[in-house]
């Protein structure tokens, strides 16, 4: 799934789209609980953001740790982890979903004093037919610059079936 992208200009509108449904959903669930108890998995490389020789944190928030990709696709490439044991993107709440996007930006911050990217691609893969390898959520946060890449056209979705930019016209 992708959520967006983003550019120094600030959120996509996408993401302000995003940012504002969940405000309007948070009245019609306002009965949900906004805590949950942490869950975590043992055997699980995310739920040990504690261990250095894991995870490199590059910032964190009370729900969420930003640490960087073990394999990145640019450098700067960060993932944004809840520290609950939570699968799946749609698993989250309104307060989660708004604390990953707070550190999101948090990070995203960081990386531009370090990286100087032009601009970034967001994603994440909810579900083993979109490519996850570990059963612990995570959003990518890639940093990107013109020429990293041959051909940009289309961005994530060269992931997917229907791929060729040259087709859309």
């Amino acid at each position: 799934m992708v959520i967006g992208h983003t550019s120094r200009e600030g959120p996509s509108r996408g993401f302000r789209h995003l940012i504002a449904l969940l405000l309007g959903r948070r009245r019609h669930v306002e009965g949900r609980p906004r805590s949950r108890p942490l869950e975590i998995a043992t055997d699980c490389l995310f739920c040990q953001a504690d261990n250095p020789s894991l995870n490199k944190i590059l910032c964190e928030n009370d729900l969420f740790y930003a640490r960087f990709d073990n394999f990145p696709a640019n450098p700067g490439h960060v993932e944004i982890v809840p520290r609950r044991h939570v699968v799946s993107f749609f698993d989250l709440d309104d307060h989660e979903v708004l604390s990953a996007y707070t550190l999101m930006c948090a990070a995203r911050d960081l990386i531009d004093e370090k990286y100087f990217p032009e601009a970034y691609t967001i994603g994440i893969n909810d579900g083993k037919a979109a490519g996850r390898s570990i059963d612990h959520l995570h959003i990518h946060l890639i940093p990107r610059h013109h020429g990293d890449v041959d051909d940009p056209r289309g961005g994530i979705r060269r992931a997917a079936p229907n791929s060729d930019p040259d087709a859309w016209q």
